[in-house]
Order: structure tokens, then sequence, then C-alpha cells
């Protein structure tokens, strides 16, 4: 942490004003922003994500979305970390949120706690699904928006603007609105609930605690279908099958959701394509080819 953010936290209209950080170490993981372990005078012990100005969106849009995780968690099962401090500083931005003691291997709590969050928010939900603003997943944009039909929305406001945005799909079809049609058409026979979701849900962004519990950070939660949260977790690994049996106790597996998996995390093999580029351009012409024989 460089000296001015540190100066910025504790001035005297800074979000630690009057605080004193006797002890700073960087934290790994992040790959958009800095991350920092501080220890205080009094005690505390906090996480720091700082950036400059530019990052200040971003942290609102998350800080938001952890305070809506965090007021249909399970405490008992599951920690969202509620924001301390979200800042405009002198010399960039900052959110502030409480350290987390990780450590532990056993995800049942952790499943579990997301059940019990989607079954929460289900029964508590605005009855339609989106955002009601625009966001982030990762550094890209996530349109906010709403609508009744849950085919319509995933489409439109998911698939649709990453696909326009992605060049090398050109190779996959000439027009691949037929598809998305196609695509719209199934998820809105499904028929799902709307559920408050993390939104980005891969091992980076959830931990098993040092105390048995697990925990959820770095959301781009909207209003959804439950199955995208559940989808990205076989996406890249890192979830394993005690997660699994956690959640399905809660919630059992509706049907044909491994059927709605490759069109879920399609999302989210765009988003990368469009951020990295690379191998994953392909994997989505793969995942495109196969939805459209499928269907």
């Amino acid at each position: 942490m460089n000296s001015e953010l540190r100066r910025d936290l504790t001035a005297e209209d800074g979000p630690l004003a009057g605080a004193v950080i006797t002890d700073v170490s960087p934290v790994g993981g992040g790959s958009i922003h800095q991350a920092w372990k501080l220890h205080l005078l009094d005690g505390q012990v906090l996480f720091a994500k700082s950036g400059g100005a530019s990052a200040l969106p971003l942290f609102e849009v998350e800080a938001e979305a952890l305070e809506a995780l965090h007021a249909q968690a399970d405490a008992s099962f599951l920690v969202v970390p509620q924001p301390i401090a979200l800042a405009a500083l002198p010399h960039g931005a900052v959110l502030l949120l409480p350290w987390l003691d990780c450590g532990g291997s056993d995800q049942t709590a952790l499943g579990r706690g997301l059940a019990l969050l989607h079954q929460s928010s289900m029964s508590s939900s605005p009855g339609r699904f989106g955002w009601h603003r625009d966001g982030f997943i990762g550094a890209g944009p996530q349109p906010g928006g709403w609508c009744d039909d849950w085919g319509s929305i995933f489409v439109e406001l998911r698939l649709r603007p990453q696909m326009e945005a992605l060049n090398g799909l050109k190779q996959v079809s000439t027009d691949l609105n037929p598809l998305l049609l196609r695509l719209a058409d199934h998820l809105n026979e499904h028929q799902p609930r709307p559920a408050l979701v993390h939104g980005d849900l891969w091992g980076g962004n959830a931990a098993c605690l040092s105390d048995g519990r697990g925990s959820i950070f770095d959301p781009a939660s909207w209003w959804a279908d439950r199955e995208v949260d559940l989808a990205m977790t076989r996406l890249f690994g890192g979830f394993g099958e005690d997660f699994r049996s956690g959640y399905r106790e809660v919630l059992p597996e509706a049907s044909g959701a491994d059927g709605r998996v490759e069109i879920y995390n399609l999302y989210h093999l765009l988003n990368h394509a469009n951020l990295f580029g690379g191998s994953y351009v392909s994997q989505c012409r793969a995942s495109l080819r196969e939805l459209a024989r499928r269907l």
C-alpha cells in the first residue's frame, strides 16, 4: 500500500479517520484492483480493496450487491462481508470490508448457506428478473433492466450484448439470432422463480472459513435463476461434492438442470473472451455449435 493511500485512509476526512494502521500486507488473488490486509492499533483487522478513481463505480456496485446478499444470508452457514466503508480518496478509491479468516476445507456449509440464501430471496423477490442499475461482471459491463420472462432477459441482457461485442464469433455463423431466439424459448419453458444470485461464483470468489462456515464475495448480483450460480461452480472447478450435497439438502436439483449448465456458462465464457481473448474465443465457438446442435 503506497504512502499516499495510507495517509488518505487515516486523514481527518478519510474512512479510517483517527485510526492508526500498525501493519499492512498485500493480499493476492485479484486481477483488477489491489487488495490489502490492514491491522489497526485497536485490534481490528480489515480487508481493503483499492484502485484509481475509475474504480469507484465498480466498488459502488460491489458494495450494493454485498449488502443485498448479506441481508438474505443465514450467517450460521454463510458469511457475506458487509461493507464498512466506500470512499473516493484524493489519490483513488477504496472499499473496506471485514477481514475473513479462511482456512477450512469442508464446503458443506458453503453449499447449504448458498441454498438458504437462494431460498430466502425467492420468497422475497421482486417477482421479475434483472437488476435496477448497470453493473459489472469482472471488469466487463453487465447491463441493468427488468423483464418478466427469464429466457428473454438472459438472452437480451446477458448473451446478446456479449456476443455483439465479440468479433471472433463471426466464424461461427453468419446469423446467430435464430439460435438466441431458440435459447430464449427454451429457458422461458423452464419458468424458474427469481432468486438473488451471486452472479460470478467461481472458486476465487468463495471460501471456507476457519470456523467451518462458508463465505462468498466479489459478486455481480442480480435477480435470476438460482441455477446460474450452480452452473458457474462447474465451469472453472474449485467446488466439490460436499458443496453440492450441502446445497441439495436444502434445494433439490430442478428437472433439466444439467441441460441448462452450458447455456448459463456461455455468458461467462463470452465475458472472458471479451476481456482476455485467446482460447476463450474458441470455447465460445464450440459451445455455440453444441447448443445449435442440441436446440
